[in-house]
């Protein structure tokens, strides 16, 4: 995997309640947004790779569905993880 197991523990400890808290929705959301930054870099140097591709609408619906939810439960959630990442919405 392109991601080791520190780098995964520093994103849910950053964006988590700790860093075995991998179940929660701003944590999945920011691993989410992490590969898609990768899979992203990815594409632009291989821009027939449509396996890839695929995957990441995937992952950017899974995110959108996550973010979706994070909305409905607790708006203020929702807002501080968008604007920790960066998100346009």
């Amino acid at each position: 995997m392109y991601i080791s197991k520190e780098a995964k523990e520093n994103i849910f400890k950053k964006h988590g309640k700790s860093k075995k808290d991998t179940g929660s929705a701003e944590g999945q959301i920011a691993l989410f947004t992490h590969r898609i930054q990768h899979l992203s870099e990815h594409l632009k140097n291989n821009r027939k790779d449509f396996n890839t591709e695929r995957s990441l609408v995937h992952l950017v619906g899974k995110r959108r569905s996550l973010l979706d939810y994070l909305k409905s439960k607790d708006i203020l959630r929702y807002r501080e993880i968008v604007k920790e990442l960066g998100l346009r919405k």
